[in-house]
């Protein structure tokens, strides 16, 4: 890990197109002004390990109450085993 101090107003740059800058210090307190393109992706660490956590608990979720939580939500999701294929009418029939 690279440790750099800075004062207020100072910079560092990440490679060519990212800044991040001191903008404000204030009781213990750091703002941060981070410039960079659209592409590059800034998440607070806290966001990122939340997002994480919850994408694992989800992926843990078994298929059969992932379906019935969609069903209780008004989705249009088939029960196990169900088919969603429409089946044609019989000819006289209506």
């Amino acid at each position: 890990m690279l440790i750099l101090s800075r004062k207020l107003d100072e910079s560092i740059m990440i490679g060519d197109d990212v800044v991040i800058k001191v903008v404000a210090v204030h009781e213990g307190s750091v703002k941060l002004g981070i410039e960079a393109p659209k592409s590059v992706r800034i998440l607070r660490t806290e966001l990122y390990e939340e997002t994480e956590k919850s994408n694992v608990q989800a992926a843990a979720v078994p298929k059969s109450t992932a379906v019935e939580a969609a069903r209780r939500l008004g989705k249009s999701a088939p029960a196990p085993g169900v088919s969603t294929a429409v089946q044609p009418k019989e000819k006289g029939r209506s």
